[in-house]
């Protein structure tokens, strides 16, 4: 479960393909705003000088944008940069942009309803549905979560393990392919609260463990409201970070 949000990126630059660094450098443009909604790119003449690919490479590239919804080519105008609407925030590419162009808490809280929308029914569906295996897989990434040496994006890295393992176990394709939702929120979350032993995270493994032992309970409404409860923690964390950041 390789987190891309959580990475530091190190690798990128060489090791990209010339495809993937038009996207990335298009698509952080046009979120971060260097773009603005309703803008027309540049021409193909000047993003092939400044890219140096070939004119293949850029019109994939262009067609990947597209896909994800940030523009829409225009016959004789050229191709323009969309409304918000369109894009797809389910697409980790267009979560990551956001974070590197910096998120407001509008942006993490948005995230949040839409995990309470499918989270707390995905940990229903455990409860009813999970393997003794898998139960105890889930109780194993909870206690991980009390290890004393974690940092903030070591207990990301732990809290999403769990969460993911929650998807999966819900034995649904569907819940498992808003995993990119998931390491968004979490990443907000922990990146902007200080250390874990001062922030409130201490009971971060047991509020999981409620979450467990209600699925191996079998007792899916336990497993709905323990969930329910975790994503409210978590968001009640984003609000008191961005409180304390107006109060600085």
């Amino acid at each position: 479960m390789r987190s891309r949000l959580l990475e530091t990126r190190k690798t990128e630059g060489k090791s990209r393909t010339s495809h993937a660094q038009v996207v990335d450098d298009l698509g952080k443009a046009i979120v971060s705003g260097a773009f603005p909604i309703g803008s027309i790119l540049p021409g193909d003449s000047e993003l092939l000088q400044r890219f140096k690919v070939s004119r293949t490479v850029l019109r994939e590239s262009m067609k990947t944008l597209a896909a994800k919804g940030l523009v829409v080519p225009r016959a004789r105008v050229g191709t323009r940069v969309t409304e918000k609407i369109h894009w797809n925030m389910f697409d980790s590419a267009v979560l990551t942009w956001h974070f590197e162009s910096g998120v407001n808490q509008e942006f993490l809280l948005h995230l949040y309803d839409i995990r309470l929308a499918f989270e707390p029914f995905a940990a229903s569906l455990v409860a009813e549905r999970a393997s003794s295996e898998e139960i105890e897989l889930l109780r194993r990434l909870a206690m991980a979560m009390a290890a004393p040496e974690h940092t903030p994006d070591s207990l990301a890295v732990a809290d999403l393990h769990f969460h993911l393992a929650i998807t999966e176990a819900s034995h649904n394709p569907f819940m498992r392919s808003l995993g990119g939702l998931i390491e968004a929120a979490l990443v907000g979350m922990f990146r902007m609260s200080a250390p874990p032993a001062s922030n409130g995270f201490g009971n971060i493994a047991d509020t999981h463990m409620a979450i467990v032992e209600a699925i191996a309970a079998g007792d899916a409404l336990a497993a709905h409201k323990a969930m329910e409860f975790v994503i409210f923690d978590g968001r009640q964390h984003v609000q008191e970070a961005f409180a304390a950041l107006a109060d600085a």
